[in-house]
């Protein structure tokens, strides 16, 4: 049998009906499929989309310096002159201005195999080049990533390895609370690939058991079959607050659990109680703010204490301005109701925020492609990209250090898109025109390729072989190639190995190997893993001639801080107490005035409760249909829109009060930019809210003299801010926007086809 895997799910590779084309199903042992691969095919294989040759940007031969970035055609040339380009382009940089203004871009998903990881390759180029300017953190959970080992003395990685098994809250478990929901749109998807989507079935198995499960969040959609409570958005910290403000009240806080395994409590008592601030955190004080009901809120904070709760957050809850402050503060709750440590209750971060969280898996670390040392030390917050291309020689604070931005005179950027992941598009674009020189790995013509000076064409997973190894899943699987590539397309290993050539360090850069060998490394040192976890792998023949093998007694319930909680003086926490921190003195000592030394309610930059009456608050979530922007020139993504836009989302009440109904095309936008959608009906949102998923690719227009974004992409209208100085995650759920109907003619998508080209070269 043959495979291949995506951080969507591992497919069986078949023919179809009539035999004569290759097709995908799911392996069969999947209990719940992702609706993602249904468009992956055919994404792959868009000729419309998919970069066929080497490309420069005209004016960049011309030397524009980058001035026609964003609005230029191309030059097609042939691999030996790319490379000689990007190869000298790189030494130029280099010897003109040093390593220090390379910048490494490589953030996004690029592909579930283990050899053909599109960071790993760039990074471990760029380290023998003599180094770049790297990132720090992750869109994902930026403001976890930094304050977790604050105040759990935990990485976000090693929190989400230690998280509860969810078969143990399915067990034990009698009130979930989950802030955000737990969205079956993101529970498709894993980072390293995924062999079965277990999420939907551990929640039917909750609500078999009649389990009480409560929805946080602006949209009923984020937990299906649940208990909704259509919180205000950005105001999840203040109910998490007056819930610890009327457990405290009526005195069930557990003083044991808060003496033995936190610091910290009585600052934090003091500020909910108004002592510190005149404000008492109650359940009067947060109904006004959450548009919550006051006694529901005291209610619920008495039975959270009398039952078996698991206060759960979702990885979306901190992609906000202040995102910091409603992870500490459930965190805080958690301790106040006691039950941490125990199985199935407690803490957790990102159930159904990506399919492994919470899996009864056995943990192993699989060998990769060894990257090497980056000779530069220097480097961002993720999220600041654009404040560094803006500001260079800027100052800015993260995590307790004043930092400066780095000039930036070349990007290389490899297996992702920014323009999907990044905020306020507009201002990003401008942003993206600094640097000298743009060089771009990619398979398709993203907004980022558009926007390139060399364009180097990469296969697809589909188009070339590798192996799924993820350390979170029991399934290893060999990929098998379904396709040649399209056009001229290279594996980014072979393009890697002719700049290498180009730049003399060939042989450091392939150590002698080339790519089936390289996979035979990798499977040897992964057999040397597999002995030390007490099984053994079969032959690398074996392994591609069966194409799966599955870790045996793979199943492992691990309960978040077990061994902290049975024993703190032998397992203290990494924090500056030893214990979790409620009130922190080190992040105290950083004088933030957006990020406090405990957990408190701050307003958001953009707020409802500051809102005019025809403002609305954007939900700009994960889509259902793709990966982010991946997939989305795929049937799948492409069946699902609205005459070619991406749908958005209105309560019909708050539709027919601006005159629009079901199908319409509306224009959304605010200070920051303008784009189209299609409009859908829900009566699973907030009155005062519209959703409008992520992902559409960027579509930027002239129309009428003035900028808009045709396709549906709401990155054009998010907030290019951090959350605070602590973490500088990016806030993409913290804006508002204005919605009226489209009534002039419908612009054409550029999208649909290749940018301008010229088949003949042209000399530098």
């Amino acid at each position: 049998m043959k495979y291949t895997a995506s951080h969507w799910g591992a497919y069986q590779i078949t023919k179809t009906d009539t035999a004569t084309q290759i097709d995908i199903k799911p392996l069969p042992d999947d209990p719940a499929p992702s609706r993602i691969g249904r468009g992956w095919i055919s994404a792959a294989r868009d000729r419309d989309s998919r970069i066929l040759k080497p490309a420069i940007r005209k004016g960049w031969l011309e030397g524009d310096n980058g001035a026609n970035r964003c609005r230029d055609s191309f030059v097609e040339v042939s691999w030996d002159e790319a490379i000689r380009h990007a190869a000298s382009e790189l030494q130029r940089v280099k010897r003109t201005y040093g390593n220090g203004s390379v910048f490494g871009g490589s953030y996004g998903w690029s592909s579930a195999g283990r050899f053909h990881h599109a960071q790993s390759q760039l990074r471990r180029f760029l380290n023998l080049a003599g180094g770049f300017v790297s990132s720090r953190n992750t869109y994902s959970h930026a403001a976890a990533e930094v304050i977790y080992p604050h105040i759990l003395g935990l990485s976000n990685r090693a929190f989400q390895d230690d998280m509860t098994a969810l078969p143990l809250v399915t067990e034990h478990c009698e009130i979930l609370l989950a802030f955000g929901g737990i969205s079956g749109r993101t529970a498709q998807i894993a980072s390293s690939g995924t062999s079965a989507h277990a999420v939907p079935s551990w929640l039917d198995q909750l609500r078999a058991k009649n389990v009480r499960l409560i929805n946080v969040s602006p949209q009923e959609s984020d937990l299906d079959k649940s208990e909704w409570w259509a919180i205000r958005p950005g105001t999840d910290t203040a109910l998490l607050l007056a819930l610890m403000y009327e457990i405290v009240v009526a005195g069930r806080a557990n003083e044991d659990f808060l003496k033995r395994y936190t610091s910290g409590w009585e600052v934090l008592r003091a500020y909910l109680m108004g002592e510190s601030d005149g404000v008492a955190k109650s359940s009067d004080w947060a109904a006004t703010l959450c548009d919550l009901a006051a006694p529901d809120i005291r209610a619920l904070a008495l039975q959270l204490v009398s039952r078996k709760s698991m206060i759960a957050m979702t990885w979306g809850m901190q992609r906000a301005d202040h995102g910091e402050q409603p992870l500490w503060a459930g965190l805080a709750l958690a301790c106040l109701i006691g039950q941490i440590g125990q199985p199935g209750t407690g803490y957790a971060f990102g159930y159904g925020s990506s399919s492994p969280v919470g899996q009864p898996s056995r943990l192993i670390s699989w060998p990769s492609m060894p990257q090497g040392k980056n000779p530069i030390s220097d480097y961002i917050p993720v999220a600041r990209i654009a404040d560094m291309l803006l500001n260079p020689g800027g100052s800015y604070s993260y995590n307790g250090e004043n930092r400066i931005y780095p000039t930036t005179r070349l990007i290389w950027w490899v297996g992702g898109n920014p323009f999907h992941h990044h905020q306020d598009l507009n201002r990003f674009e401008n942003a993206w025109t600094r640097p000298e020189t743009v060089i771009v790995n990619e398979h398709s013509w993203t907004a980022t390729a558009r926007r390139a000076d060399i364009v180097l064409p990469a296969t697809t997973p589909m188009e070339r072989t590798d192996i799924m190894l993820s350390r979170r899943d029991p399934t290893l699987l060999y990929m098998s190639k379904l396709f040649d590539p399209m056009g001229e397309a290279k594996d980014d290993f072979e393009i890697f190995k002719l700049l290498s050539r180009a730049l003399g360090f060939e042989q450091s850069f392939t150590e002698g190997l080339d790519q089936e060998a390289w996979l035979r490394e990798i499977w040897q040192q992964s057999a040397v893993v597999a002995q030390q976890q007490g099984f053994e792998l079969p032959s690398f023949e074996s392994f591609v001639k069966e194409g799966r093998f599955d870790v045996p007694d793979a199943s492992e319930c691990r309960i978040a801080l077990e061994s902290f909680v049975s024993d703190p003086k032998a397992n203290p926490l990494n924090t500056e107490s030893g214990r979790i921190t409620l009130f922190n003195e080190t992040i105290a000592a950083m004088d933030l005035s957006d990020c406090p030394g405990h957990p408190t309610w701050l307003e958001p930059c953009e707020s409802l409760l500051d809102a005019e009456p025809d403002q609305l608050h954007l939900i700009s979530g994960q889509p259902d249909t793709r990966l982010h922007s991946q997939n989305d020139r795929g049937s799948e993504s492409r069946a699902d829109k609205i005459n070619e836009r991406e749908p958005a989302y209105l309560h019909p009440e708050t539709a027919q009060r601006r005159g629009l109904c079901e199908g319409d095309i509306v224009k959304i936008a605010n200070d920051r930019g303008a784009c189209l959608a299609g409009l859908r009906l829900s009566k699973g949102i907030r009155k005062d809210c519209i959703a409008l998923a992520t992902g559409a690719w960027f579509d930027p227009q002239t129309i009428n003299g003035l900028p808009l974004e045709v396709h549906g992409n709401p990155n054009v209208l998010t907030i290019d801010k951090g959350a605070s100085g602590l973490s500088q995650g990016n806030i993409a759920h913290t804006a508002l926007v204005r919605v009226e109907k489209w009534t002039a003619p419908l612009p054409d998508l550029t999208i649909s086809k290749p940018p301008k080209i010229k088949t003949q070269p042209e000399s530098a």
